[in-house]
């Protein structure tokens, strides 16, 4: 058994592997084929900045990818794996209400894609506040803090798999 840290697995594995245990983090495969292409990383700092990076430079296609794999704010993820476990705790303060449901339906009408927030110790009200602001936004602006959103919960998400 190796005492290797989550990070050494991650510089040493296969591509394939450590491409499965990215992708739990951010399902844009051009995210992922772009962090892998950079192995090694001395620390979870470093990891985060290149995440960073590469997330800035995708074209929105690819953050599109990134996006189909979150679920609605406020439906709970299904799934047993590692992807599935942190958006359910993401999301653990956006109980589902009408509200919520209705103004997913408008944002996805209004965007085309299903409303991104970093939700991480928010409530229900805060995110709801946050939707019916953001629908104000006109679709270059959103996109910005679309990718913003994505940026915040990669980085969490990382942080849980490679700490």
């Amino acid at each position: 058994m190796s005492d290797d840290s989550p990070l050494d697995r991650l510089n040493a594995e296969e591509p394939a592997a450590a491409e499965h245990d990215l992708l739990a983090c951010c399902a844009s495969r051009r995210w992922a084929d772009e962090i892998l292409a950079r192995r090694p990383y001395h620390d979870l700092a470093q990891l985060r900045a290149v995440s960073e990076q590469v997330l800035r430079a995708l074209d929105w296609a690819d953050v599109e990818h990134a996006l189909a794999a979150h679920p609605r704010i406020g439906e709970r993820a299904t799934g047993s794996g590692p992807e599935a476990a942190w958006s359910r705790a993401e999301q653990a303060g956006a109980a589902p209400s009408e509200d919520l449901v209705a103004g997913n339906v408008v944002y996805e009408e209004r965007f085309g894609h299903v409303f991104l927030i970093c939700a991480t110790g928010m409530t229900g009200e805060q995110i709801l506040t946050a939707l019916r602001t953001r629908l104000g936004n006109d679709p270059a602006t959103e996109r910005d803090v679309v990718r913003e959103e994505l940026r915040k919960i990669v980085d969490l998400r990382l942080g849980k798999a490679f700490s």
